[in-house]
């Protein structure tokens, strides 16, 4: 008898509501595979995106499938010629995005270099909502950028599931780090260790921002065209999501742009577990929600605004 799980499986694009709670066959894992059972599953806006028909939808394939990029659990089995793990280890991590991974489920087969150990001091709740923001705070700011001591970050959008951890990543790497937020998520932002919060619905951040050498945009829009105005000469402009195109302006006024699509990265993964461990980088969740009402949870994010990360719990903690 083929053994079986719980997943969130959707058999058409659209609103919230289908995604429905099925009973699937589980994976098995194959060669460089691991079989993780998974604790918490990190739900993204781009998986509303995706499950709409619109984000990455054509590289994930048509429906039916299970949702979700974002998973921490433990290894259940591995398949033939794996060495890095073994089963029981608590691993985390980003599979296969943005083609399909299927992480809103019980159980992920995995390429084995696509996970790294789970941070020691993070629940799997904390840990699921890490790697996909964390990663793209990650490969923008140190691999894109080389943010360090001496240079100017602004980060819009900083109280967002990208935006919190992206600020403290600069931080952490000694920049001077500016975000962008509502004045009533300024305190959440400082504690973070910005060094300046601007609240852009009461000014204009170009008018209130001295020249900064990068832009970090996770808002788009005219925000992406009027990021241009801050930047020093030879500044980089990072657009995250994709979007309104200002490279050709960009290049016009000396400066640079270099958009980012997140990879899995399991050297990036272990950096940020480091961060994790030495308290230099904490998770922020603000919503956790059973992995039945998944539906929920992207009607929360659909919604706009949220602060944090939101995951879904999928073995709930004893």
């Amino acid at each position: 008898m083929t053994a079986t799980m719980r997943a969130i499986v959707q058999h058409a694009y659209g609103g919230p509501e289908v995604l429905q709670l099925a009973e699937v066959s589980r994976p098995e894992p194959g060669v460089t595979e691991v079989l993780v059972r998974v604790h918490a599953a990190g739900v993204n806006p781009i998986d509303g995106k995706t499950r709409a028909g619109g984000g990455f939808a054509p590289h994930v394939g048509r429906p039916p499938f299970i949702p979700g990029w974002d998973l921490s659990g433990v290894v259940e089995q591995i398949g033939y010629g794996v060495t890095r793990f073994q089963p029981g280890d608590e691993v985390y991590g980003m599979p296969n995005f943005p083609h399909r991974a299927g992480t809103y489920a019980e159980f992920v087969a995995v390429r084995s270099r696509q996970l790294a150990r789970k941070p020691a001091s993070l629940s799997h709740v904390q840990a699921a909502a890490l790697p996909l923001a964390g990663l793209t705070a990650w490969q923008s700011l140190v691999d894109t950028a080389q943010a360090g001591p001496g240079m100017r970050v602004l980060i819009h959008a900083a109280a967002g599931g990208v935006g919190h951890l992206a600020v403290q990543i600069a931080h952490a790497r000694g920049a001077y780090v500016i975000g962008t937020a509502r004045a009533a998520k300024h305190d959440f932002v400082r504690a973070l260790g910005a060094d300046e919060v601007i609240d852009y619905t009461a000014v204009a951040f170009e008018d209130a921002v001295e020249p900064v050498d990068v832009v970090l945009d996770l808002v788009g829009g005219e925000t992406r065209r009027r990021s241009l105005e801050v930047l020093a000469d030879g500044g980089l402009l990072i657009p995250l999501p994709r979007g309104l195109d200002v490279s050709q302006e960009a290049a016009e006024r000396g400066l640079r742009v270099a958009p980012v699509i997140v990879e899995p990265d399991y050297r990036g993964l272990e950096h940020l577990a480091e961060l994790a461990d030495s308290g230099q980088l904490k998770v922020s969740v603000s919503r956790e929600l059973p992995l039945a009402q998944a539906a929920q949870a992207h009607r929360y994010l659909d919604a706009g605004g949220a602060t944090g990360k939101t995951v879904l719990t999928v073995i709930t903690p004893s």
